[in-house]
């Protein structure tokens, strides 16, 4: 008894480290948006500084252009997640379910393809939007966006599939059900759990990626937010204050829409559906 109890104190502690560690770069970001311009290289360790102030987010919303870029960000992540969710729900099936020729290849092409980041993939991609005339525009990100995010969604909602009885169709079949009915009112029910993780990493993918982004799109009236965000940097200067603050208000969408979602993550949706 005693030894497990010591045991627990030991994770105990360490886990109050690691979430102090894990904290500690979020408090700073918070303490630096809210120093004074002439005090953002104080070595202070308070979290709320003296003379704290505000300006660097009313700054951030009134002197730049952190509103516009909020927008296309929100509308490039949001497309891209309803694109990746909508073809790697049903690719995902097809490879899952149906026998077909080519379907080795196609897997072990998605496989491959995983092998690669995608800023190998940014020279033929750049080449092929330059010539189909989608550069500086939503539909060109949008496009390189899913495309790179796609294979490991649709390899993630097989191998999701993979593990649904397929005696739960059968059932609905028998019922009057057709394929299509059965696919959406009973299968993607159950695959929620992989929908939502399909949902959170496409738009992650296209929420914070910068390097693909800062290649394509050209016209500032298009700039997602890390690509907004690295203009408070210059050759001379960076502006730390408009930095933190637009740091710590770009996480928080990221934070809801993962708590939000967090309550579907729950495994064995399945259990009981089919007795034995």
């Amino acid at each position: 008894m005693k030894e497990s109890k010591a045991v627990n104190w030991l994770i105990f502690v360490f886990l109050i480290f690691f979430t102090v560690g894990t904290l500690y770069p979020i408090i700073n970001v918070f303490s630096v948006s809210l120093r004074p311009g002439d005090k953002l290289l104080s070595t202070s360790l308070e979290i709320i500084p003296k003379d704290a102030t505000l300006d660097s987010y009313i700054k951030l919303f009134t002197e730049t252009d952190f509103l516009r870029w909020i927008f296309n960000s929100t509308f490039i992540s949001f497309v891209v997640t309803i694109t990746g969710v909508a073809l790697a729900s049903t690719a995902g099936y097809a490879l899952s379910r149906f026998k077909f020729i080519g379907k080795k290849s196609a897997m072990l092409g998605i496989m491959t393809t995983q092998m690669f980041p995608a800023t190998m993939l940014l020279l033929p991609m750049y080449i092929m939007l330059m010539k189909l005339g989608l550069l500086n525009s939503y539909l060109g990100i949008v496009i390189v966006y899913s495309s790179t995010a796609l294979p490991f969604c649709v390899w993630q909602m097989k191998g999701y599939y993979d593990t649904i009885p397929f005696s739960l169709e059968e059932a609905a079949r028998i019922d009057g059900c057709t394929r299509w009915q059965a696919f959406y009112k009973i299968i993607l029910p159950l695959a929620s759990p992989a929908l939502v993780i399909t949902a959170l990493f496409s738009f992650m993918s296209a929420w914070s990626e910068y390097i693909v982004a800062a290649q394509i799109l050209q016209d500032k009236s298009l700039y997602t937010l890390p690509i907004g965000l690295k203009s408070f940097q210059s050759n001379l200067t960076t502006e730390w204050g408009l930095y933190a603050a637009a740091s710590l208000i770009v996480s928080i969408p990221v934070v809801i829409l993962f708590i939000i979602l967090s309550i579907y993550l729950v495994s064995g949706l399945t259990l009981g559906s089919v007795k034995e």
